[in-house]
């Protein structure tokens, strides 16, 4: 009698330690992820990196949150706990994973952009299509048209932008019939008709979309960012490429660590988990963090009062737990080539 109570002792124990361990809560843990040497993702053909120092790629580190990793969050400044619907928009897991490795796909492109333009070498820019986001719960291309496809015409036109698109869209007006032509999983496929009333009161397919463009370089590039996903590495990624490809030497042996978006125009965009990102390139001795600073409009501060940009959140958690980096401010990408070459 008393193996048996042992026994069934022993496996009540294992059961409960195998919930704590493994059983997903509804919830993510975020905390601080990884701080990548760019130097062994970029590739620019005939231009090794050899210099000393890092570009690093700092990353939000995210997992399903189980019983003790939400109890470990509660109690632990550098983790916290987020809905499901906070992380994916209520995307299920692989539309979700699509999406962040188009918008990471997008970003290397316009690094690539960023840099060989800095640097005064050739590059040239093919416009796809629109990249669809999402697809409205009203939209009548709702069972045809899915998230990741890229509309490449309409009634077939072809435009060299989303508001191309847009505003040959709204021309036809609510009720009217369009053919689009898209391309899904590789293929191409056409879907006909009528548009919505949208949010703006103007018409359209009712899609969120997004420009799905490509960059073609007359030197060779490649940049792989493993499972990284997201927009946030375009003003790193932009600043190895351009360092590989011109010759400058930006970093002089320093561990240089960022983030932030890259636009078109070489403009750097906030993101997000910038505090956990702090935190990442702590661990990995960098010495120098370039945060996005966006100066907020007054209707942004009229909504929100206590609004933080990023590079407020990220000095304030630097003086706090990495008295040592300097977090410095930046606005576009030549602000960042010049901070490092001027200091």
């Amino acid at each position: 009698m008393n193996k048996l109570r042992r026994y069934w002792g022993w496996l009540v124990a294992i059961l409960v330690v195998i919930l704590l361990f493994w059983f997903p809560l509804p919830a993510y843990v975020e905390g601080p992820g990884d701080a990548n040497n760019l130097k062994s993702l970029v590739t620019v053909q005939g231009h090794p990196d050899k210099r000393a120092g890092k570009f690093m790629l700092t990353s939000v580190g995210l997992a399903k949150a189980t019983p003790v990793t939400w109890l470990f969050a509660q109690f632990n400044p550098h983790y916290s706990v987020v809905s499901a619907a906070e992380v994916n928009g209520g995307q299920d897991d692989a539309t979700y994973d699509k999406v962040q490795s188009f918008y990471m796909q997008s970003a290397i492109n316009e690094a690539i952009a960023t840099a060989y333009r800095a640097a005064g070498q050739t590059y040239q820019k093919t416009y796809r299509g629109i990249y669809v986001l999402t697809v409205q719960k009203n939209s009548h291309f709702k069972q045809k048209v899915k998230v990741g496809d890229t509309i490449t015409k309409v009634d077939g036109h072809h435009f060299k932008s989303a508001r191309g698109y847009q505003n040959y869209i709204a021309k036809r007006g609510v009720g009217h019939k369009v053919t689009l032509t898209y391309r899904h999983n590789g293929h191409v496929k056409t879907a006909r008709a009528p548009l919505i009333k949208l949010s703006t009161k103007r018409a359209g397919i009712g899609v969120g979309l997004t420009d799905n463009v490509k960059v073609h370089t007359d030197i060779p590039v490649k940049v792989d960012p493993g499972q990284i996903g997201g927009p946030s590495a375009g003003l790193m990624f932009s600043l190895q490429i351009y360092q590989q490809l011109s010759g400058e030497n930006l970093r002089r042996g320093r561990k240089v660590a960022g983030t932030g978006t890259i636009a078109a125009d070489g403009s750097v965009g906030e993101i997000g988990g910038i505090d956990k990102k702090i935190i990442a390139a702590k661990n990995a001795g960098a010495t120098i963090f370039f945060a996005p600073y966006v100066k907020p409009t007054k209707a942004v501060l009229a909504l929100e009062e206590q609004h933080q940009t990023n590079y407020q959140l990220a000095k304030r958690t630097a003086q706090k737990y990495a008295p040592n980096m300097k977090v410095v401010p930046v606005k576009t990408f030549a602000e960042a080539r010049q901070y490092l070459l001027s200091h």
